[in-house]
């Protein structure tokens, strides 16, 4: 049984206002990561300003049931691929296919566009993401270290899609 039904995945329109909610959603599904990965994620520098920047220069869809949205994924078209960024689920709603979807949604937009895979990090120390994002396909690829760092911090992971 698909226990997405009643949600909508739709591409963010151009006319897009709700900036805010996203954002909190987005950091209401990062929070679990504080204290855990280091350096801290990036979400504490978002603002509602710059999520509406980066709809500009990436693709961004959203997850919607009953008006509210649930899930979010940002897609920034390179030469050969898409990056996949700031994946975002409702916390009460993760484990029910939002992100499967929301990925399926960026894998579509890759095919339409001729790209050959699509390629994320995730950090080093979440082991759960990293079996999550194996089981939709993903290889890892790479380690690399933030700025400042001796150790890898992050994993780069791809899928080559058929």
């Amino acid at each position: 049984m698909d226990q997405t039904v009643g949600v909508s995945i739709v591409g963010l329109a151009a006319d897009f206002g709700r900036w805010d909610d996203l954002l909190a959603l987005i950091r209401r599904a990062f929070a679990h990561m504080d204290g855990v990965i280091d350096p801290p994620s990036s979400v504490h520098l978002l603002t509602a300003d710059s999520l509406c920047e980066k709809a500009k220069r990436e693709t961004g869809f959203v997850a919607i049931e009953n008006g509210r949205i649930v899930g979010c994924i940002f897609a920034l078209e390179r030469s050969r691929d898409f990056y996949v960024g700031k994946l975002a689920v409702e916390p009460r709603l993760q484990g029910r296919g939002i992100g499967t979807r929301l990925m399926r949604a960026v894998e579509d937009l890759a095919r339409e566009r001729g790209k050959d895979a699509i390629e994320l990090q995730t950090r080093i120390e979440l082991t759960a993401n990293h079996a999550a994002f194996a089981r939709l396909g993903f290889r890892e690829t790479e380690r690399t270290a933030h700025e400042g760092y001796d150790r890898p911090t992050s994993i780069t992971m791809r899928k080559v899609l058929p």
